[in-house]
């Protein structure tokens, strides 16, 4: 047999498809735009959320699968973060309706070595980070950065600084800046040393919420509390902060009008108000007003309280006593499980500057459900607050 370029080509193309297709009967997934991973460690759940949908936007924008990162969690007593896997708390069936993702125990088990071998590690950043001097990502500097990426055993050979590329991809050709740059067939993977998006979360991606659905088992301790712990009938979810660093943090509110989740309610241009002590910190006799407001207007039976410190149990109780309103919340700390249960309230009251409560807000956004804020709109009393926040569409985003 006579061998030419053509026979040659056609053979080449016959051995990849072999090899591809074993891989896939091995129940492995390449994808031929390549992937993204990152590590999620910028502060806790709430932020970590917030940049999650900037990443899976992002993704989306570039054609890559995104690698579902594990959440990054400080534990009391332990020196170093504890990386949970996504689908401890999270469906990935609904995500996959949107894009392709995949989790990181999968994609380093089933895939790493062969599309991101050791020696083609390199680590993103905008700019070299680390002091003395650093001309590198130093992506494995610090706590989280380090226990995250040891967590699959990952050290990077270098660096790569994609400045002046930045993640907007819906307002600009960024994303073909981004293809260009770094095609998939010499980049099939872009790690970044921090999520590839912005805080808080652009208004674009805020609808990728409906996206993020609560696992099975966290849904089903969400019902079972609101079956077995609380009366039935209308109930409100509230979420008061108001720990010792949350106090500290809302003094310097003035100063900083984009604080946090701020612009969740007062527009990313401060169309809407600027941040005061009150909207970061609401007063007792806020929060009691503004909850008395709806129980009344919601003819509701119950109230569960969300706190990182004061749940309030027994003000609010005292409160509401005439109304034989009962006051819930759970007996032992699980934020994931409050959050699940905030969502499936009635009605929701939560902190505008909080990312906490940014999470609740999106997911009854994305099904329709009411919620409002401790003193917004701005100037309005509380008996007006409810009324407004149902009528009005201006802290929708």
């Amino acid at each position: 047999m006579k061998w030419n370029s053509s026979t040659s080509r056609l053979l080449t193309c016959l051995i990849a498809v072999i090899l591809f297709t074993g891989s896939l009967s091995a129940g492995l997934s390449v994808d031929p735009n390549g992937f993204i991973l990152y590590c999620p460690c910028m502060g806790r759940f709430g932020n970590q959320a917030d940049h999650f949908l900037g990443a899976l936007g992002f993704a989306k924008g570039l054609n890559r699968t995104l690698v579902l990162p594990p959440w990054v969690e400080y534990r009391y007593g332990q020196p170093k973060s504890i990386q949970v896997p996504f689908d401890a708390y999270f469906n990935i069936d609904p995500l996959q309706s949107y894009h392709r993702v995949m989790l990181m125990e999968e994609f380093m088990n089933t895939l790493a070595d062969t599309v991101w071998p050791a020696h083609r590690r390199i680590s993103f950043c905008y700019m070299a980070r680390g002091g003395g001097g650093s001309t590198g990502c130093n992506a494995k500097e610090g706590n989280p950065f380090g226990p995250f990426w040891d967590t699959f055993s990952i050290d990077f050979v270098g660096s790569e600084f994609y400045g002046p590329l930045h993640f907007d991809v819906h307002n600009s050709n960024i994303a073909k800046e981004w293809q260009k740059k770094y095609n998939s067939d010499r980049w099939p993977v872009l790690a970044f040393a921090g999520a590839p998006a912005s805080f808080p979360v652009q208004p674009d991606n805020r609808m990728l919420h409906k996206y993020l659905v609560w696992n099975d088992s966290i849904r089903q301790q969400a019902k079972e509390f609101i079956k077995g712990s609380m009366p039935r009938g209308p109930f409100i979810g509230i979420h008061l902060r108001n720990g010792l660093d949350w106090t500290r943090a809302c003094e310097h509110v003035n100063q900083s009008p984009n604080l946090f989740a701020a612009p969740q309610c007062l527009g990313y241009r401060n169309e809407f108000g600027k941040a005061t002590k009150e909207l970061c910190f609401p007063s007792k006799g806020t929060i009691l007003k503004t909850v008395k407001s709806i129980v009344r207007k919601m003819k509701a039976v119950a109230v569960f309280v969300a706190s990182d410190a004061d749940h309030m149990i027994d003000t609010l109780g005292s409160a509401l006593k005439s109304k034989k309103v009962s006051i819930h919340r759970l007996e032992q700390t699980n934020p994931h499980l409050d959050l699940a249960i905030l969502g499936l309230s009635n009605h929701f009251v939560g902190n505008c500057i909080s990312s906490f409560s940014a999470f609740v807000k999106r997911e009854r956004d994305a099904r329709g459900l009411p919620s409002s804020f401790w003193s917004f709109p701005l100037n309005v009393s509380p008996e007006d607050e409810h009324s407004s926040s149902e009528n009005t569409k201006h802290d929708e985003f």
